[in-house]
């Protein structure tokens, strides 16, 4: 380890800290340069630098200051906004940044292509020590990780046509989430024939199918796009899984909301949300009474779910929603149903929407009205375009590019691909090569999907081994509780315990320790060595494990780790054991960190 350590330290050591750690980085981040520099190996610390609090943001003067409420407004009456909230959670590790939002370059082109071509031709704000190949950038924003399969199809379809492929799931054959499927066959039971088939006492192993299933799509599925976009939305309208009670219905709404709608409108999904009995359990809504509201789920329905603390509703409109949505409840079945002797009657009003609200019987009717109105309101529709700039392009996305996805929403009534198709579309995309880090989860995957891992002997047994190890990390798929999801950006992930985390999780892979998978033969990564030289099986492995060349004073570095000169004359791809430990290393390093 000793050694290990000063290779990779010497690695950056004459290095200047790039401008590209200050995209999405609070500002004291930059008052500890020197610190970083010393820390950093290949770049990989600055993917995991101790990330700055809310309060410590607040204290050093940021902008959020200056957008409190007037002193002396009465809490009662203001909104969340005006009482000094955060926009929402991950905006309290971004609020800090300052700047212009300003990546480089913007605006809106013909095609994904064009757009990829025309970015090319501007400086970006913030370097990266990424390639900007444009369709290695596609693939980190857009698969769970790169491998040299999508590479090659990429290049032989076109970004374009790819793209399309993607876009369009039920025609792309995919028999990795088949076999996945497969594997999970009680995963396409509805409530109903789960609590006639699998006993109470067993019905918790089906929620932690669920999280190893999750894990093996995002590794095999062919349409990563689609899965990238089902993790998306599961975050959006989180509900932990395993979910306390919810071992009958918690795999039917990943399956018939989440699943179902991930390329359909937001709309459609929100309302099956509002209808599901997963949702009435982890909100408290089915123990809501007109005699004993429960406000939880109407507050995160506008809160969490749809106009967010910026579109500007108040308490009021909290106590409206929560009335509204009683009467949606849970049967001693498990399903959903609604029950008019719980609604609540009585005129209501809620972001500009009112009703008369006269009749229990007509309760559920009012309620999907209010959803509907709720999921096309414009404050909605720039909240989600938010958070899907924030997954797609950086932690603190150009408002530009915000307002052209909102647009897009709200001119297609919330419908995903149109908004998906804008934002390929667009400059801004292209332009934030490098501007992402990888969550712990999105590590292991993608280290799991370049390393060649695939499904084995006891499938089951290396999904539950990684699903353990995704946990560890505190990212286990599914699993995050308040209903918030879980943070995408940088500074929510980093510690030095999700590095060491990762640097475990790359040596396990590369070593084959997940046993039941089946594993690329070590010399496979570096048939590329077409020298025989050191040198060149340098070239080869950075090339087939990070997609690009590495730099001089790094190369040299590892040239010292192996104790070899770079004209050195290689014949044995495992380099007597040393690959054990190298490959490691490179994934590592930021080139495997960012996406």
């Amino acid at each position: 380890m000793a050694d290990r350590r000063a290779v990779m330290m010497r690695a950056l050591r004459q290095q200047k800290a790039p401008r590209w750690l200050g995209a999405g980085r609070p500002a004291l981040h930059r008052l500890i340069r020197s610190r970083r520099q010393a820390l950093m190996t290949f770049g990989s610390s600055a993917v995991v630098l101790a990330g700055l609090s809310s309060t410590a943001a607040v204290m050093l003067g940021g902008e959020h200051d200056d957008e409190r409420g007037p002193e002396g407004t009465s809490g009662a009456n203001q909104t969340p906004r005006e009482a000094g909230s955060y926009s929402n959670r991950d905006a309290s590790y971004t609020q800090g940044v300052g700047g212009d939002g300003d990546l480089g370059a913007g605006g809106l082109a013909d095609t994904p292509t064009a757009a990829a071509q025309a970015a090319l031709g501007f400086e970006p704000k913030f370097s990266t020590p990424l390639t900007r190949d444009p369709v290695l950038h596609l693939l980190r924003r857009t698969t769970f990780g790169v491998t040299p399969q999508d590479v090659a199809d990429v290049r032989q379809l076109g970004i374009d046509a790819w793209l399309d492929r993607q876009l369009d799931p039920e025609k792309l054959p995919d028999p990795g989430g088949d076999q996945v499927a497969a594997l999970y066959p009680r995963l396409g039971l509805d409530i109903k024939q789960l609590r006639g088939s699998v006993p109470d006492n067993k019905r918790n192993e089906v929620q932690m199918e669920l999280g190893q299933a999750t894990i093996g799509r995002q590794a095999w599925s062919s349409r990563q796009l689609y899965e990238v976009m089902v993790d998306f939305w599961n975050n959006h309208l989180n509900i932990q899984n395993p979910l306390e009670g919810g071992a009958d219905s918690r795999p039917d709404y990943d399956r018939t909301v989440i699943r179902k709608h991930a390329f359909g409108k937001f709309s459609d999904m929100l309302l099956a949300s509002a209808r599901h009995p997963a949702m009435m359990r982890y909100l408290d809504n089915a123990a809501s009474d007109r005699r004993a509201v429960n406000e939880n789920y109407g507050r995160e329905l506008l809160e969490l779910h749809t106009v967010g603390i910026d579109g500007g509703y108040g308490e009021s409109d909290v106590r409206n929603a929560a009335y509204v949505l009683t009467g949606r409840t849970i049967s001693r079945d498990g399903e959903f149903v609604y029950d008019p002797k719980r609604h609540y009657s009585g005129a209501v009003t809620v972001m500009g929407w009112s009703h008369p609200n006269k009749n229990q019987s007509e309760g559920l009717a009012v309620g999907d009205t209010m959803v509907r109105y709720l999921a096309l309101h414009p404050s909605t529709a720039k909240y989600v375009a938010r958070k899907l700039a924030v997954r797609f392009v950086c932690d603190s996305p150009p408002a530009p590019l915000v307002d052209r996805l909102a647009q897009t929403y709200l001119d297609n009534g919330s419908a995903v691909v149109p908004m998906l198709r804008v934002l390929f579309r667009s400059l801004e995309f292209w332009i934030a090569t490098g501007l992402k880090t990888r969550r712990p989860l999105e590590n292991l995957v993608a280290t799991a999907r370049v390393l060649g891992v695939t499904p084995g002997g006891d499938t089951d047994k290396a999904l539950e081994t990684l699903y353990a190890t995704a946990d560890r990390l505190g990212h286990a798929p599914l699993a995050w509780a308040p209903p918030d999801g879980y943070p995408d950006v940088a500074g929510a992930w980093q510690s030095a315990h999700g590095m060491l985390g990762a640097w475990n999780v790359h040596r396990a892979l590369v070593s084959g320790k997940v046993k039941g998978a089946t594993y690329a033969a070590p010399e496979q990564l570096v048939a590329g060595n077409k020298t025989g030289t050191a040198a060149g099986y340098l070239d080869a492995l950075s090339q087939r494990l990070v997609f690009q060349p590495l730099t001089q004073p790094q190369k040299d570095a590892l040239l010292q780790f192996l104790g070899m000169p770079g004209d050195a004359r290689v014949s044995d791809p495992k380099l007597g054991g040393k690959l054990d430990s190298l490959a490691p290393l490179l994934l590592d390093s930021v080139y495997h960190g960012l996406r």
